[in-house]
């Protein structure tokens, strides 16, 4: 098994945050200090950081509501509230799938199953995720036609097509839903804001099909057998 996806089943980080500890030489197999593209066999002691690793891993799997107002990371170094600290009492070491931005809510998950973080994250797995929007004044047909063709958002970058409905709208703000498959940083911010726009409020309300159907914001529940199986399958 390679070391980055190794570190991945022990809930460390995501494989591509793996490489960099790797690459960082944090990592060691059999007391030398591990390289890109090394394997990791039954029975190799694996140390991060100079604590060992165990080969045996129980997946953990939780949905968050996400608040406004904290951070998807582990620490801040500006004391913020992380969404680690919305976890229930007694949940193991796990990280969050991707980032909503700290101005922005919605469904979160969280695991140390490194492979299916890998999976929902990978730009070519084309997940679906859907973001419930609200801007400032009416939108055209014009401006939502440009937006769901896809635009630059920085010199060279393109967004990829996307689904986009107005579900209500009047002279002062509109509502839309906005399907994207990829997610790049402040992605959809800074597509409106191509299309003179300002994002005043941004939730996250579906992945696949999963949504957050009962669950308040701020709070968190595991997700059932048949909701792992399902996120594994999309």
């Amino acid at each position: 098994m390679r070391i980055n996806k190794f570190l991945a089943e022990q809930g460390v980080a995501s494989r591509r945050r793996a490489d960099e500890l790797v690459a960082a030489g944090r990592v060691t197999i059999n007391q030398k200090v591990a390289r890109p593209g090394d394997d990791v066999a039954t029975g190799d002691v694996v140390t991060l950081d100079g604590n060992q690793l165990s080969h045996k891993v129980k997946f953990e799997y939780y949905l968050l509501n996400k608040p406004k107002g904290c951070v998807c990371t582990a620490k801040d170094d500006k004391g913020r509230k992380t969404v680690l600290d919305l976890l229930p009492e007694g949940a193991g070491r796990v990280f969050p799938v991707g980032r909503l931005d700290y101005d922005t809510e919605g469904i979160l998950i969280l695991t140390n199953d490194g492979e299916l973080a890998y999976r929902l994250t990978a730009p070519q797995s084309e997940i679906p995720k859907t973001y419930l929007i609200k801007v400032e004044g009416t939108m055209t047909a014009a401006q939502v036609n440009r937006l769901r063709a896809g635009v630059e958002i920085e010199k060279g970058v393109v967004t990829k097509k996307c689904k986009i409905n107005v579900i209500e709208t009047d002279k002062n703000f509109t509502k839309l839903h906005v399907t994207l498959t990829e997610g790049k940083n402040r992605e959809i911010r800074k597509m409106f804001e191509v299309v003179g726009k300002k994002v005043v409020f941004l939730k996250r309300i579906k992945v696949g099909e999963l949504t957050l159907t009962g669950l308040d914001r701020g709070a968190c529940r595991k997700l059932s057998q048949d909701e792992v199986f399902y996120l594994k399958n999309l």
